[in-house]
């Protein structure tokens, strides 16, 4: 059986698939503290959410080529737009940006960018030694094989890892987390962005990661959906 390798001090897990093909890493640590915090708000340019894990990362690698697709709060901020082409416009923005003034220099206008925190972060490639390149498919040429992830195969490896939330000053919420799931032939990962605006729109962005243990192929595949809060409150 691989073998699990916890770093409590760390919040670190990693496990190797049977094969000894892929590894998968996660890390939890708590919500960033002040300095990093602003740290993080020079580099990405935008104002950070409430709630910010900005050490947490869950990673797939090769290990044979040292290929690598990590999914991280860093990346998935700079993936959110700053500027106002796409922004919500509503009332409720401006009130968000009035309770992050704290987090500005004094006197500082507050720049544009989607206070939703909308991200279309599919994760961030780490090539090693690998050739290869992301390709566009097809669910039909390259299936994500929900017959066999359907099945009850033992799950050697479980996480649950969140990348960022947000309350939208208290009108709504904005998340990102990360589930990944190992099983002795397969693996999958799921990114979620979830953003609920309320009486608005709800909006959900997800990726999910597919690799068969026995290929050296990794299947990614993004979806997005959106509604107005309206409609989805009338269905439920």
């Amino acid at each position: 059986m691989p073998s699990l390798a916890p770093d409590s001090a760390a919040g670190l897990q990693s496990h190797t698939s049977r094969n000894g093909v892929w590894k998968v890493t996660t890390r939890k640590q708590p919500i960033l503290k002040a300095d990093p915090i602003e740290e993080l708000h020079k580099d990405v340019g935008i104002p950070i959410p409430e709630m910010i894990f900005g050490d947490n990362f869950v990673a797939i690698t090769h290990l044979k080529s040292g290929w690598t697709l990590d999914f991280n709060a860093r990346d998935a901020l700079d993936r959110v737009s700053k500027t106002e082409e796409g922004m919500l416009q509503v009332a409720v923005a401006e009130e968000w940006k009035k309770e992050r003034s704290h987090q500005q220099e004094v006197k500082q206008v507050v720049k544009p960018f989607d206070w939703s925190y909308s991200t279309d972060f599919k994760g961030t490639t780490h090539l090693g030694d690998a050739k290869g390149e992301w390709q566009t498919s097809s669910q039909t040429k390259d299936p994500i094989r929900t017959d066999l992830l359907s099945r009850q195969d033992p799950i050697e490896f479980f996480n649950e890892v969140d990348l960022f939330e947000d309350e939208l000053a208290d009108n709504g919420i904005a998340i990102l987390n990360i589930k990944i799931r190992m099983m002795p032939d397969r693996l999958l990962l799921l990114s979620r962005y979830f953003l609920r605006l309320d009486g608005v729109i709800v909006r959900l962005r997800d990726t999910r990661v597919y690799v068969e243990h026995g290929s050296n192929k990794v299947i990614r595949q993004f979806t997005s959906k959106e509604e107005k809060y309206e409609v989805i409150q009338e269905k439920l």
